[in-house]
Parts: C-alpha cells; structure tokens; sequence
C-alpha cells in the first residue's frame, strides 16, 4: 500500500457549533506541530439551524 507524502500529519475532525451543538462541518486539520492558537479558539461558520455565522469548535470524534 502507498501512502502519500503529507497525508499521516492529518486528522479529521469535526466542527461543533458552540450555540446549538450541531457538527456542522468536518475538516481535516495537521496535527503534527499541535494545533494552532486560530483553531484552538474557534472558527466563525456558517449555522444552517441559526441562519447566521456562529463560533465553531474543534470536536473529534
């Protein structure tokens, strides 16, 4: 089996919505130097439920 160059530093995981706890998204983030301070804090997403962007946080599953 090949595996390509880069791809064992990632990880998936999903994006929690800090209002309504949905898992609204999912993304692959690089975990091999840590997260970075941007995603440990959150992301500003969109809420489907809400209708309005909303704090998202990181969620593994």
């Amino acid at each position: 089996m090949v595996v390509a160059k880069g791809k064992m530093n990632r990880e998936y995981v999903w994006l929690q919505c800090t209002e309504t706890g949905d898992l609204n998204y999912r993304t692959q983030v690089n975990v091999k130097g840590g997260l970075p301070e941007k995603l440990k804090v959150g992301l500003k997403k969109y809420s489907p439920r809400l209708r309005k962007h909303t704090l998202h946080k990181i969620k593994r599953k």
